[in-house]
């Protein structure tokens, strides 16, 4: 199938053309004809499947022939830097179709909301929002969801991760009752099913099943105590000519005190997280993006829907919480069929949680050994539970004399 077989009004086609783009991704190939036969749709699809475009390309198709001056379309997304490369996307898809689009996200200044403000007022076609900050324009009187005909939910997974199913809800309940609904979500655990069967309608389904890291990426691991991390990682890159690196820790402490003692050695490395504000976060991204900045240490701020090209190794500080997780992280390096490498630390009690990644992936990665002049690392012990064996029979026995010897003591 080509794009020019999906029916597209002439000027989506000609953008399209000139954009270079001719054959739809799996998701776009099923995804687009739904969205223009105006069917609700869930679909299950991760990063860089191409799904931005799969919702984005029938909603501007739509918008050729019926533009009002109202909001047409709100499109939800987790954070700031997915709903604004969202933005960007459709910046470049409408060039030719005269629609316009706003990014509507919260931790700007006045100035910033009242831009919003203003576009809100004038109608822009297309709203790229994070709930909260759209919750607080929806309390004035100047916000009206009447000709609203597109609800779309982007990383539904994480929205719900960060505690936003309340504000979907109370979003969605203020929009016209008929509509038509997207949900995208990387992953399909019983809480998206649950949301999903209360906002769509009929919905079809598409489910793209997870795809395995790509062929480029050179995984690896390593066996390593929380105190031998910095230093590891000081050692991977001391002396090394690598212009884009992304390492992700799993708290902002670790972020934080990881990029400080990268930088006392030398090493040219910046912290993003969630505690920065906007404008440094984007200048952040903005700096890695033309290598200004060589090292990044990223909460998994940056783990979906930021596609960066050229990044040449992704480094795991922590193994991620959840399996697919994995695959998004290290999806960050050899995009466009470049190379590159991924490396993750595994601690002793985390052991477990890496067995279920390799299961995900169907290979097992290769556990180096730690450098030269470093202690011995833990066990790769996949049968222990929070870096002890786990036995219940054991445990509860130690429960049981542990009242016993209360009870002496009492009677003593």
């Amino acid at each position: 199938m080509k794009f020019n077989e999906l029916g597209f009004e002439p000027q989506l086609q000609e953008g399209l053309e000139m954009m270079g783009f001719k054959e739809p991704t799996p998701i776009q190939k099923q995804a687009i004809p739904a969205i223009l036969a105006n069917k609700d749709l869930i679909a299950c699809a991760q990063t860089g499947t191409g799904k931005t475009a799969a919702f984005v390309l029938p909603i501007l198709n739509k918008l050729c022939s019926n533009q009002t001056k109202k909001t047409n379309t709100i499109i939800i997304a987790p954070t700031r830097e997915l709903a604004l490369q969202i933005d960007r996307q459709i910046e470049g898809f409408s060039y030719f179709t005269n629609s316009s689009s706003f990014p509507v996200y919260g931790g700007g200044t006045g100035d910033d909301f009242e831009a919003q403000k203003k576009a809100i007022k004038n109608g822009a076609d297309i709203l790229v929002c994070t709930p909260g900050r759209l919750l607080a324009h929806m309390k004035f009187n100047y916000f009206d969801p009447s000709g609203v005909k597109h609800f779309i939910l982007d990383e539904a997974d994480r929205m719900l991760d960060m505690g936003f199913h309340d504000d979907i809800m109370s979003i969605f309940q203020k929009l016209p009752t008929e509509k038509q609904t997207l949900l995208f979500s990387a992953t399909m655990p019983p809480k998206i099913r649950s949301l999903a069967n209360n906002i769509l309608i009929n919905p079809v389904s598409i489910s793209l099943a997870i795809s395995k890291p790509a062929e480029g990426i050179q995984q690896r691991a390593f066996l390593a105590h929380d105190s031998q991390k910095i230093k590891l990682t000081q050692h991977l890159l001391k002396g090394k000519d690598l212009e884009h690196v992304l390492i992700f820790c799993s708290t902002i402490k670790s972020t934080k005190k990881l990029a400080l003692s990268l930088r006392k050695v030398g090493l040219p490395a910046q912290d993003i997280h969630s505690e920065l504000d906007q404008d440094k976060r984007e200048q952040l991204l903005l700096d890695f993006k033309n290598k200004k900045v060589k090292i990044l240490v990223a909460t998994d701020i940056l783990s979906r829907g930021i596609d960066i090209k050229g990044i040449e190794l992704v480094i795991n500080y922590e193994v991620p919480n959840d399996a697919e997780d994995y695959v998004h992280r290290i999806g960050r390096t050899a995009r466009a069929d470049r190379t590159g490498e991924a490396i993750t630390f595994i601690n002793g009690e985390q052991c477990r949680k890496f067995k279920a990644i390799e299961e995900l992936i169907e290979r097992e990665v290769k556990k180096s050994p730690l450098p030269e002049g470093f202690e011995p690392g833990p066990d790769y012990n996949t049968k222990k539970k929070n870096g002890k064996n786990f036995k219940g029979k054991k445990k509860f026995a130690g429960r049981k004399q542990w009242h016993k010897r209360k009870h002496k003591k009492k009677n003593d």
